[in-house]
């Protein structure tokens, strides 16, 4: 006869913690953090790894950004029949051509109105000085006064206006020739177009080299991140270029159709602005009604007809052809996005946070709805209505009675 022993009953302590979910994922999220704590101690030892990211960011970001922003020409070129490698050097071979054009046509424009600008500085100050000292709103308050003398005596305008004329000297008379150009970032320029040559050549064999290394039963998973985050990512940067340099070229043919000095470099400003989105475009008129309003108040009606124009047009034709709403991220969202990216990661942060954030949102989006089949903590998805006139008045005639 055979003797069965007692199964061994679970204690308290398993049965509350180790066998819930919610400890085990506050653990997990304990050990990731105690992780990231200790590697907050030995950065030294990462020292050589940050070293070679700061040296390839620069060609991997700007491939990158040409990646998404050619590939679909190539597509489009190899589906009508051209071979894929001659549509690349046909595209390459177009992009030296336009390069070359704006480079012989645009830099010198450039060059003239940014020094120009430059040597008006120190009168702009004075005018802008004059102007705010003589309004009724100062002189009634000393204190406020006060203040902005404070704060304006702490800017040497005219040391300023003499550093940028000498940088825009030097910088614009060295883009004057190509090789200066080219020698200043000698070797990010050079590996730039070989990165991009081989995105567009094999990037659309990368996503399933990738997934090789994803275990079998985590591929399909794996696979619908890496297509939305491409998706999203693709059409934001493409968007985002687009729109700049149509914002870009609207203005600066609006600014110089009103008169407004600097109109081309004030165009190309708004429209590299025009990148960030909501923030750049309110900043990016700025130092165009500035300009204005010391030239006279008639040109500052005008630049505001200009950018009403510029607004509509973009707002009602441009942008909703080419973004869409395709990231489908709150406007405050991305506020925040911008403001914490900024602070961490200065302008690259500015530029690449919200597609950045895009990515996150689309692998944290998968991972969520893994743990809601998994851990069955959740019911069957129901759509949320939001209460009508009737019902609200049902619901506080319930709570008076």
């Amino acid at each position: 006869m055979q003797e069965h022993t007692p199964k061994r009953q679970s204690s308290w302590f398993t049965r509350q913690f180790l066998n819930s979910q919610m400890v085990v994922s506050l653990l997990i999220l304990l050990l990731v953090l105690l992780i990231i704590w200790v590697f907050t101690r030995i950065t030294h030892v990462f020292a050589p790894i940050g070293v070679v990211i700061d040296v390839a960011a620069f060609p991997i970001i700007t491939s990158g950004v040409l990646y998404y922003l050619l590939y679909p020409l190539v597509d489009r070129l190899q589906a009508r029949g051209m071979n894929r490698q001659w549509a690349i050097w046909a595209i390459f071979i177009g992009l030296i051509l336009l390069s070359a054009w704006g480079i012989a046509s645009l830099v010198p424009t450039l060059q003239t109105q940014i020094l120009s600008f430059a040597r008006s500085l120190p009168k702009y100050y004075d005018e802008i000085y004059h102007m705010l000292y003589q309004s009724p709103f100062l002189t009634e308050n000393k204190e406020v006064t006060q203040r902005l003398q404070s704060f304006l005596d702490g800017f040497d305008f005219r040391s300023m206006a003499e550093q940028l004329s000498r940088f825009a000297s030097s910088t614009f008379g060295s883009l004057g020739s190509v090789v200066g150009a080219v020698t200043s970032v000698i070797m990010g320029l050079l590996t730039v177009p070989i990165i991009l040559y081989y995105l567009l050549a094999d990037g659309q064999r990368l996503g399933d080299y990738i997934l090789k290394f994803v275990p079998t039963k985590h591929r399909a998973m794996a696979s619908r991140m890496m297509y939305q985050g491409h998706y999203q990512v693709a059409q934001y940067i493409r968007g985002q270029i687009i729109v700049a340099i149509c914002v870009a070229i609207m203005f600066s043919i609006g600014y110089s159709i009103v008169g407004l000095d600097y109109a081309i470099a004030l165009g190309v400003v708004s429209g590299f602005l025009n990148i960030i989105p909501f923030l750049g475009s309110f900043i990016a008129v700025i130092p165009a009604f500035i300009i204005a309003l010391i030239t006279s108040p008639v040109m500052v009606l005008k630049v505001a007809i200009v950018m009403m124009v510029e607004q509509t047009i973009e707002g009602r034709f441009i942008a909703p052809q080419v973004l869409g709403n395709n990231l489908k991220i709150h406007p405050v969202t991305i506020l925040i996005v911008l403001l914490s990216a900024g602070k961490a990661f200065g302008l690259v942060g500015v530029i690449l946070g919200v597609p950045g954030y895009a990515v996150i949102k689309v692998i944290v989006g998968e991972f969520y709805e893994l743990y809601r089949e998994r851990s069955g903590a959740y019911g069957p998805k129901e759509a949320i209505q939001a209460p009508t006139d009737q019902t609200s008045q049902e619901l506080a005639s319930n709570e008076r009675k």
